[in-house]
């Protein structure tokens, strides 16, 4: 019974050597290999570097709370904000109090800094997103944040609303989506143009 039971314990053993060997480090390495190859940046992490110095991620978004000469990114849950070890959405559903106390404290900040009226603050002002992490905005909110901008800048509005357009990416295939603003993007292009004006 013994010998029976060690002859068909080895070749499971053995299979599980393979399979861990391929399927543990052959294949994760070659993928490793591929992605450093074909996309780089991408396979980094998608690292914003400015000045010599990394700043951040394209891919996850910031907070840019009290520096009215940026745009602001939409509120997060993750953690204590845009933490990448704490993803997730606050879980506050639509008849929640404490979501609507959000909601309201979140649009008088948008007023306030914006000079927005309260019916018109764009929505992804006001909610966090499902991971708190988007590192985007709705053209609507960079809308609705340009004549601040420009002003606490020192910028025209037009040169402002050109660096929106340009940081402004359409949907996924056409279709997927919807536009978006990479905010670290803008406010780095920002920072590039301080003190130019029409």
């Amino acid at each position: 019974m013994t010998s029976s039971f060690l002859r068909q314990l080895w070749p499971s053993f053995r299979m599980l050597l393979v399979l861990t060997v391929l399927t543990g480090i052959a294949y994760p390495l070659a993928l490793t290999g591929f992605a450093q190859v074909a996309a780089h940046g991408r396979a980094n992490g998608s690292l914003v570097t400015y000045d010599g110095h990394v700043v951040g991620s394209a891919l996850i978004g910031q907070s840019f709370t009290g520096e009215p000469q940026y745009f602001q990114s939409r509120p997060s849950a993750a953690g204590t904000g845009y933490d990448p070890l704490a993803s997730s959405a606050s879980n506050l559903g639509p008849n929640s109090p404490d979501l609507l106390a959000l909601i309201k404290q979140r649009r008088a900040a948008a007023v306030t800094l914006d000079g927005t009226a309260p019916a018109r603050v764009a929505p992804d002002a006001l909610l966090a997103s499902g991971s708190g992490l988007d590192p985007q905005i709705s053209p609507a909110y960079a809308a609705q944040q340009v004549a601040r901008v420009a002003k606490v800048r020192g910028l025209s509005t037009a040169a402002v609303r050109r660096l929106v357009a340009t940081y402004t990416v359409g949907r996924g295939l056409g279709f997927l989506g919807e536009p978006a603003v990479n905010v670290l993007l803008l406010n780095l292009a920002l920072d590039r143009a301080a003190g130019t004006a029409d």
